[in-house]
């Protein structure tokens, strides 16, 4: 069997930043083993497997797989998707705003493609799942040592918590973008502390951008999905906004955030993340960013 297969780089303007990512338009006839021997072969955080909706007024079902396992939801493979389909003409655009719905595992998953000139160059994801809140995380200096940093590199505004929109994070604020740059995650320490707990994957950040447009520096480390560092993590995105929004005192309105993530690794990424409020309580969360197409080939499946 011979597929049509289209690598990108999302949550970047540029070749070469972001988070790549492989898409098969057309993953019809594929087995769930063949997707997981394909997804090792590419070896990217996430590839995808677009099919035929369930639902005959959604666009398109998606199954999304990292080296390690599938996963229900990602915010990376949802937004660079959505990009690949536009760019290839599989999905009809409708002007400056085309809204479409992808199913995945954590349920439909509208996102937005907006257009410039009649192609596609930004598109947000609106989660299907509202902020979820975690058990109590392991105390600060264990989490230091966990990340290989001194107990005052941890910073308790806001204090470390775990949060899920549909796959969970344990995010941990740092005082500054040197201790972001400092991390290291002991593998060892983590299966001690968070191999079996609600949350297994580790979101640093800090109110310490080094872009102008951005507030928030950020890395994620992944174990658990075989991916010992990702460049832009949009469902940890989407999660983080609930976060922050959550601990914000303003009741009504909407909070915004540029992310700022894959610098340590040559890969800069900007993720552009909004939460809504209503007397109090989160409604809605959005993560967008742009995408650049990469390459185009098949590939021989046996």
């Amino acid at each position: 069997m011979r597929l049509r297969f289209v690598t990108a780089d999302v949550f970047t303007d540029r070749a070469f930043g972001g988070n790549p990512l492989a898409v098969l338009p057309d993953a019809r006839g594929l087995t769930d083993d063949r997707m997981q021997a394909i997804a090792r072969e590419f070896n990217y955080s996430e590839t995808v497997f677009v099919l035929p909706p369930d639902t005959p007024d959604h666009t398109r079902r998606v199954r999304i797989f990292t080296p390690a396992a599938e996963v229900p939801f990602a915010g990376h493979p949802t937004v660079g998707t959505a990009h690949v389909l536009a760019a290839l003409g599989e999905i009809p655009l409708t002007g400056s705003d085309t809204r479409i719905v992808l199913e995945e595992g954590v349920g439909p998953v509208p996102v937005t493609i907006r257009c410039v000139d009649g192609r596609p160059d930004f598109c947000q994801l609106a989660v299907a799942r509202l902020p979820e809140f975690g058990p109590e995380p392991p105390p600060p200096d264990a989490l230091a040592a966990m990340l290989s940093l001194r107990a005052d590199d941890l910073s308790d505004q806001p204090p470390a918590r775990a949060v899920s929109c549909g796959v969970p994070f344990l995010f941990v604020t740092l005082r500054n973008r040197d201790a972001v740059g400092r991390a290291q995650l002991r593998r060892e320490v983590w299966e001690t502390l968070l191999r079996d707990a609600w949350a297994t994957e580790v979101f640093v950040f800090a109110f310490d951008a080094g872009r102008a447009e951005a507030q928030v520096r950020a890395r994620m480390f992944a174990p658990a999905f075989g991916i010992a560092e990702d460049p832009a993590t949009g469902s940890a995105a989407a999660a983080l906004a609930g976060h922050l929004a959550d601990c914000q005192p303003m009741r009504d309105g909407t909070l915004r955030w540029v992310i700022e993530q894959g610098v340590e690794m040559g890969r800069p990424s900007l993720l552009e993340a909004e939460a809504d409020k209503v007397d109090g309580a989160i409604t809605a969360v959005r993560v967008g960013g742009r995408t650049v197409l990469i390459t185009e080939g098949t590939i021989d499946v046996p």
